[in-house]
């Protein structure tokens, strides 16, 4: 696969999108991977999370013993399904749920995967990732929260920990502490699982510009860890994170679909917005705009299909992943504010105002979009990934 997908693939896209509009709960889209507000949208979000892993649309790639699909599982249809998601605009569910499952199944004991993986397919269990702190977002390894061994085998954490998407939500918590500060940074970090009930774990939400709460501070004040609540091998936590990780690739192709979205909007915005007496779509200097953003759409689906094609065959390239994500998140806020340019002084209203364009949708779009330039590795480290190991330029 070089470009697009297989007539196979695009008849299963057929099925999804078919299955997408039957059973994806009615919530209004916003932009961004954003948490529920309020405890009846969360309990919509988790079944329908639940319904996409009985449907086999997720989780395809476990073990069969877990649900999975075995040597039938392809890893392009996880990109259908999260293209056809986005296309609905349906919400894809932000915990760590997915995360965490490879972290079990990988490195995991048997009793971890029977007591945990079932919670994540139903739906039933919420999970957050308890990775970034304050000082240790880009350079993960940095993070200062310790986890001490305890006399009777189990762990004692302390620390704090940030940008918790559904942090307010989680029933567990995927948790990196550090395990031994005598070594190298990277060698002395651990994996755990956090009952996000326990005594200690405080959870406070952050209000954001766009005016929700999607993640959380998290603060551990000596909680006390099961020995049991280990994954995999003491110290081992860095290779487990970046394992667990490895196995998303789906997440800027859905992006690319959202972009594209955004774009019919803003053609469809231009055709009702005025400028100068007349329609907006009729100014030459917006033709050009949308024509650009629509060239940089499809040259951004080229690159992540390419890609996707390199991952498939294992011949990837380190700087291929951050050329993507820096593309997708630079050209999301470059949409964003020229669509907050033509909506003119009533750009500046927000959601609730009566009086705002689309309901608020474009403040909501470009207040957003300046997240994706930093969640997941900000566009200056993307550079600097790009520049310095894949173009072994000199730092």
């Amino acid at each position: 696969m070089d470009y697009g997908m297989s007539p196979e693939l695009e008849r299963f896209r057929l099925e999804v999108r078919e299955f997408v509009e039957a059973n994806a709960p009615a919530i209004p889209p916003k932009a961004g991977v954003r948490s529920a507000e309020n405890r009846a949208e969360h309990a919509l979000i988790t079944e329908w999370i639940g319904k996409l892993y009985a449907a086999g649309y997720m989780g395809g790639d476990w073990p069969e013993q877990y649900g999975g699909q075995g040597s039938s599982y392809s890893a392009e249809r996880d990109v259908v399904v999260g293209e056809e998601i986005a296309r609905a605009q349906a919400p894809h569910f932000a915990g760590a749920g997915t995360l965490v499952s490879y972290a079990l199944i990988d490195f995991g004991t048997e009793e971890q995967r029977q007591r945990y993986l079932p919670g994540i397919r139903s739906g039933a269990d919420t999970w957050c990732q308890l990775f970034s702190e304050p000082g240790s977002g880009s350079d993960l390894a940095s993070l200062r929260t310790k986890a001490v061994r305890t006399e009777g085998g189990g762990f004692r954490v302390t620390g704090q920990k940030v940008w918790t998407t559904n942090g307010h939500w989680a029933d567990y918590g995927y948790l990196l502490a550090r395990t031994d500060p005598g070594v190298p940074k990277h060698q002395g970090i651990s994996a755990f699982i956090v009952d996000m009930s326990l005594p200690g774990v405080d959870v406070r939400p952050l209000r954001e510009m766009t005016g929700t709460s999607d993640f959380n501070e998290v603060f551990l004040d000596n909680v006390e860890l099961p020995a049991d609540a280990l994954i995999g091998e003491l110290n081992a936590g860095w290779a487990i994170a970046n394992s667990s990780l490895g196995h998303e690739r789906s997440g800027v192709a859905t992006s690319v679909v959202r972009l594209r979205g955004n774009v019919d909007a803003l053609e469809d915005l231009a055709k009702r917005i005025n400028r100068d007496g007349r329609p907006g779509i009729q100014d030459g200097a917006v033709q050009e705009t949308l024509g650009k953003f629509r060239a940089e759409v499809e040259a951004l689906s080229a690159l992540v299909y390419a890609n996707i094609s390199r991952w498939s065959r294992g011949t990837e390239r380190v700087q291929d992943a951050p050329m993507a994500k820096l593309m997708f998140s630079e050209l999301g806020v470059d949409i964003s504010r020229f669509a907050l340019e033509l909506c003119g002084e009533a750009g500046i209203l927000v959601e609730g105002d009566p009086a705002a364009v689309d309901r608020g949708r474009w403040q909501d779009e470009f207040l957003y979009a300046r997240a994706y330039t930093i969640a997941g590795g900000s566009s200056e480290i993307m550079r600097n990934i790009i520049a310095e190991r894949g173009l072994k330029l000199p730092r």
